[in-house]
């Protein structure tokens, strides 16, 4: 992959160039001469032209090519859109407050492919249900299958979701180290920061007091993963704040688990009524009980995704450190088969 170029012989403005670059993760090709330029003008995904040297670059004669900006530190030069024409650049950011624009920029540059990873979101219809032991064992199944996969455990106060991959000792970030991101950040900076297992990536919590996640930083980190992921599997809590709202408003679907008994079919009703005022896509995966599965799906108000399979001494397993069994298991073949018909919606 080439280098965004940046061309300019402003120190200042080369500095807060680096810095910017440096805050999308992104490492630039720097020219600071017109003539320097040249063999880097055409592959290159996007050209930074700095104001001061626009003039020398347009009497180069360069070859038009897309994505080239004009950045300046000056506000309101009348000669700065001459100058935009006279380099083939689609734009002009004065800085500093373009700054964050530029950032998008940058990073947009070096991920043009963007995956548009699919979000599905996981949600117990009562505390206990289920959906963590789900969502975990559909993002393991879909990153053994090789799809490239982040798991982002949404609820403070569910004990950490690498507790249940039995991996709660790994190196790598968690919520409260990147709780005041926001803006863009590259997948790929994300991934080096989380704790990472072959195609998957984590995102769970530390031990000890907890914190709602700001909104700003469940965009930042879904705008990475939907770039760099083939699928992004959110486990929500029960409550819906700012940042599960996000989440339920990009899931292609979201999953509710239902325990196909009195009480379990009751309280999915109420969750489902809650979640209806953030998402429209809902299906219940159920839980077997002293209710029929169809009919504890329609008593909740939800299309069946299917009865997920009992697993025998779950709790011991993952007690052991040891994450649910899938492969050829019943559980993994739900999971497997779960996800094929979630393809479709993607």
């Amino acid at each position: 992959m080439h280098r965004p170029l940046a061309i300019t012989d402003d120190r200042e403005l080369l500095d807060d160039l680096l810095r910017i670059a440096a805050a999308a993760g992104v490492e630039l090709e720097i020219a600071r001469a017109a003539a320097q330029a040249r063999p880097h003008w055409g592959r290159a995904p996007l050209v930074v032209v700095g104001d001061d040297l626009a003039d020398d670059l347009a009497a180069t004669g360069p070859p038009a090519r897309p994505n080239v900006v004009i950045v300046t530190r000056t506000t309101g030069d009348p000669e700065m859109w001459r100058r935009c024409v006279a380099v083939g650049a689609r734009g002009v950011l004065e800085l500093p407050r373009a700054e964050r624009l530029l950032v998008e920029e940058l990073g947009d540059a070096v991920e043009p492919l963007a995956r548009a990873g699919t979000v599905v979101c996981v949600v117990g219809g009562r505390g206990g249900a289920g959906a963590t032991v789900l969502a975990t064992s559909l993002a393991l199944t879909a990153s053994r299958a090789g799809s490239r996969t982040l798991l982002v455990d949404a609820d403070p106060l569910g004990g950490g979701i690498d507790v249940v991959l039995g991996q709660e000792e790994a190196v790598g970030a968690r919520w409260p180290d990147i709780v005041g991101r926001e803006g863009r950040v590259s997948f790929a900076a994300l991934q080096g920061a989380l704790p990472t297992f072959g195609e998957l990536t984590v995102l769970s919590w530390h031990r000890g007091q907890p914190g709602p996640i700001p909104l700003e930083a469940m965009r930042a980190v879904l705008d990475a993963a939907q770039r760099g992921c083939d699928l992004v599997v959110v486990d929500l809590p029960r409550h819906v704040g700012e940042a599960a709202a996000e989440a339920l408003a990009r899931a292609a679907t979201t999953l509710v688990v239902v325990r196909a008994d009195l009480r379990g079919v009751l309280a999915a009703a109420q969750t489902v009524a809650m979640l209806r005022r953030h998402t429209g896509e809902l299906r219940g995966v159920l839980r077997a009980g002293t209710v029929e599965p169809d009919v504890a799906a329609g008593s909740a108000g939800l299309p069946s995704a299917g009865v997920v399979p009992e697993v025998r001494a779950l709790v011991e397993t993952l007690d052991r450190g040891d994450p649910p069994p899938l492969g050829r298991t019943p559980l993994g073949r739900f999971c497997s088969e779960l996800l094929a018909s979630l393809a479709d919606l993607s």
